[in-house]
């Protein structure tokens, strides 16, 4: 057993786990649909793997991944979701091109602060209604998958589910805003194209639609204010609740609510959001719900369980894995990123890095964070964040957003179309020059 979970023949459940959950949307979308359904496939792979793993020696191994990896991740996000489903932002203002890219532009800036998610569903409704009486507006939501719910989210933990992985594994709060070049630079460059490109169909509007849109005025109203303070709360809890100012979190004997001290803030915080958030403005005009972040807590546990075994793999043999530079970390992960969940693609490529040779290390520069040199770490950030809005399927808003832009009769571009009308030719472009600039 234990020679089992040491062999690659240990990472088949995580490599199906993450293939069903790539394929099943786009081929069984209805019985995907079904939270249980998600439940069924998570218990028939999880729990064989974390058995097997046990009685190999690896109990230790499981018990890190499920508490100190997935219980933090899910506290963190089901925080964010609650926190931000309650603020509700509506208006609809003239849908010219300055107005569309400041829309943009602000989700972008939103995007590190309260999340992908969270700054997608509070700007995607009040975008479209904006946009409502134009005829060419799928560019517009195009650019706003690849900036709000992708690009955006690259200078905090809270801004990127791997992000906040990456933070756990030791990266500083404050060390993501030394990504603030190539976050800058992406956001511009992909800014002014879609400036461009918006100001092009803007021109063969026809006229009818642009009076149509001056008619219909309505001033932008921002509900739920509350909750503004408590996603404040949210980022200092996470930016100072940690072993780096409470050396006791750390401390394996110590009591679990100080070991969950950061988790029990968020908790707080959510429940306050709850509590004071009228149910008009949460479930009426936001459409709240709680199957989404169901989903997350029920996939995720699945995937980290799973993981283990392919993390212990990677970290072992990654010294032969042939990754000698830093552009091969940056293009490997953004590669799996774009068709798999990009949080464990920057964790098994995290477990890669810190498993490379003290010889191998030292080609990457001196300097180390969160135990991998400070460049590679860049790389599978770099590469986890921007590559996973290169399909449908890479990050987790991207799926959400297509479906309430369809849901206003939007048609969409299937999950092929979105990769050769848009992805490939205005996005992969733009990250091969951050490489080529930055790496």
């Amino acid at each position: 057993m234990e020679q089992f979970v040491h062999s690659a023949w240990s990472m088949i459940p995580f490599g199906l786990m993450l293939l069903i959950i790539a394929v099943a949307p786009l081929f069984v979308a209805k019985w995907w649909d079904s939270n249980r359904h998600k439940l069924a496939v998570t218990i028939l792979l999880a729990i064989p793997t974390a058995i097997i793993l046990v009685m190999g020696g690896m109990s230790h191994e499981v018990e890190h991944q499920i508490l100190g990896d997935y219980i933090p991740f899910v506290v963190l996000l089901a925080a964010l979701y609650v926190i931000t489903g309650g603020i509700h932002l509506s208006g609809d203002i003239k849908a010219k091109p300055w107005v569309n890219t400041l829309f943009l532009a602000i989700g972008w800036i939103l995007a590190s602060f309260m999340g992908t998610t969270g700054a997608a569903m509070l700007l995607i409704r009040p975008l479209l209604n904006t946009n409502q009486q134009r005829a060419h507006k799928v560019h517009t939501i195009l650019f706003f998958i690849a900036l709000v719910a992708n690009c955006g989210g690259l200078l905090t933990p809270l801004g990127d589910p791997p992000l906040f992985m990456l933070f756990l594994r030791g990266a500083d709060f404050g060390w993501f805003m030394q990504l603030f070049p190539e976050w800058l630079f992406a956001g511009v460059v992909l800014l002014l194209l879609y400036f461009a490109v918006d100001s092009y169909y803007y021109k063969k509007e026809h006229w009818t639609a642009l009076s149509a849109d001056a008619r219909e005025h309505k001033h932008l109203d921002v509900q739920g204010k509350t909750n503004l303070l408590y996603l404040l709360g949210v980022i200092l809890a996470v930016a100072f609740i940690h072993p780096g100012y409470i050396p006791e979190m750390a401390q394996p004997d110590v009591h679990l609510w100080v070991k969950y001290l950061r988790e029990i803030v968020l908790v707080i915080l959510a429940l306050m959001s709850l509590h004071s958030t009228k149910d008009h403005v949460r479930y009426e005009l936001n459409k709240y719900s709680w199957s989404p972040i169901i989903e997350v807590a029920v996939l995720f546990f699945g995937i980290f369980v799973t993981m283990t075994p392919a993390l212990v793999y990677l970290n072992t043999h990654a010294a032969s894995l042939g990754l000698s530079h830093t552009w091969q970390f940056y293009y490997a992960t953004g590669a799996l990123s774009s068709f798999l969940d990009n949080t464990p693609t920057a964790v098994a490529f995290h477990s890669v890095a810190s498993g490379l040779t003290p010889e191998q290390m030292t080609a990457f520069g001196s300097n180390i964070v969160a135990g991998i040199p400070e460049l590679l770490l860049k790389a599978i950030c770099l590469g986890a964040v921007f590559f996973g809005s290169m399909t449908y399927i890479g990050n987790g808003p991207n799926f959400m957003v297509k479906a309430i832009a369809e849901e206003n009769g939007i048609k969409m571009p299937s999950f092929f179309g979105y990769m050769f009308k848009f992805s490939l030719i205005v996005l992969l472009p733009v990250y091969i020059l951050v490489q080529l600039i930055f790496l």
